[in-house]
């Protein structure tokens, strides 16, 4: 006899009970390939509707007509939803397209050059510093209208010619950023430590690195880390002496030479020469389309000479490029064995000309009588204002300015 669990559920007219998670939510029934716009309903009469706008005054209106229109114009009768346009954002300073208003600060010694960087881009604001000395020598420092610069974007002009003048620049590099200023960046065209960067022998105090430490440690500002801009820095490994505090941006006066010697009449004619190994490390890449002469130093007995290492001068106009120049005798030997070897004319081109002790009057003007007699061009750039000061309208010196590259490095 069958009981009533054995029954069959449709001779007790009751459904059986689901098992499982459908039990509890019953399966979705599958929508539609096009969903069907439900009806729309009168508003009550007398009774006003709410509505949005976007979009600014009379848009209202505007996107009423225009889905009426759009209606009518497909002929459904459906609503067609108003295109809207986007909000409009603020501009980021920096950003693509934009341009950064920047106030620059200068040290005295680069008033000339803060100057024509000013001239060069409309969005940089010339702004001075007051450089005055206690009756002890130690400096009397006043950034004045201080509150003026608070959220803008800020950089100073620095030059690092002697440590007598390194401490009193560095007490304004250090205050600038905690003015609340949105940004900070530091230029300092000559990293003047940058050929002290070895340790040959135990004791040896490796300068360079000693300099980027103190740099490394400039205060962030309300943006962020400071940057700092360095052109023709000595040695490339220099650039990992920096600590993560600090963005350094390391720039090249090569590209104003360039420039330069495509001016020149034999510019057709042109090989570069650089006076030793490390020179062509620098700069090989920038100027890999000219024909080169790489030279090296040979030591013989006590005095060390140069020699012509590879490459062919003869019947060129031969430019020696390096990143500095300091006595100058190095230069001076290249010249000579350059001309030696059958040069038509030889040049130079230094982006920091330190030049101690009046070193650049070693160096004098061919006139015409080739290259035995000395330069045909001597081209140096503003980076240490002292020496541009001394060789002013000497020949055969000419300085190519980075204040163009400068004015550039403040927009990045």
């Amino acid at each position: 006899m069958a009981t009533a669990a054995s029954a069959s559920p449709g001779a007790l007219g009751a459904k059986t009970p689901a098992r499982g998670p459908s039990a509890r939510h019953p399966a979705p029934k599958p929508a539609p390939a096009f969903a069907r716009p439900a009806p729309r309903r009168a508003p009550a009469p007398g009774r006003p509707r709410a509505s949005l706008h976007l979009g600014g005054a009379g848009a209202g209106v505007a996107s009423s007509s225009s889905a009426a229109a759009a209606a009518a114009a497909n002929g459904s009768g459906l609503h067609v939803a108003p295109a809207i346009a986007p909000l409009a954002l603020p501009k980021m300073a920096g950003a693509m397209g934009t341009h950064k208003n920047v106030l620059l600060f200068y040290c005295e010694e680069m008033r000339e050059l803060a100057q024509q960087v000013v001239a060069r881009n409309d969005d940089i604001e010339l702004r001075s510093i007051s450089w005055r000395t206690f009756a002890d020598g130690f400096p009397n420092l006043f950034i004045s209208n201080a509150h003026s610069i608070r959220g803008r974007h800020v950089a100073f002009l620095a030059s690092f010619s002697s440590p007598s003048v390194i401490f009193e620049q560095l007490s304004i590099i250090y205050a600038l950023p905690k003015l609340f200023i949105s940004s900070f960046t530091l230029i300092l065209p000559f990293f003047p430590t940058g050929t002290s960067e070895r340790m040959e022998d135990e004791g040896d105090v490796a300068t360079a690195f000693t300099l980027a430490r103190i740099l490394s440690n400039i205060p962030i500002s309300r943006g962020g880390p400071s940057s700092l801009v360095i052109f023709d820095i000595h040695a490339l490994q220099e650039r990992f002496y920096f600590g993560d505090s600090v963005l350094p941006c390391f720039e090249s006066g090569i590209p104003l030479l360039k420039s330069r010697l495509q001016e020149l009449p034999d510019s057709h004619n042109i090989t570069i020469a650089f006076p030793d190994d490390g020179a062509w490390k620098r700069f090989y890449k920038q100027l890999q389309h000219f024909p080169m002469v790489v030279c090296n130093k040979v030591r013989e007995g006590e005095q060390r000479t140069v020699r012509i290492k590879e490459g062919d001068p003869r019947g060129r106009h031969v430019v020696i490029v390096d990143d500095l120049v300091q006595s100058g005798g190095t230069l001076i030997e290249c010249q000579k064995v350059l001309a030696a070897h059958g040069a038509a004319k030889v040049s130079a081109y230094v982006t920091h000309g330190i030049f101690p002790n009046d070193s650049w009057e070693k160096f004098q003007a061919d006139n015409g009588e080739g290259p035995e007699h000395g330069l045909s061009h001597f081209w140096l750039t503003d980076s240490c204002p002292l020496t541009v000061k001394a060789v002013k309208d000497r020949r055969p010196f000419e300085i190519l300015s980075l204040a163009g590259s400068i004015a550039s490095a403040l927009q990045i």
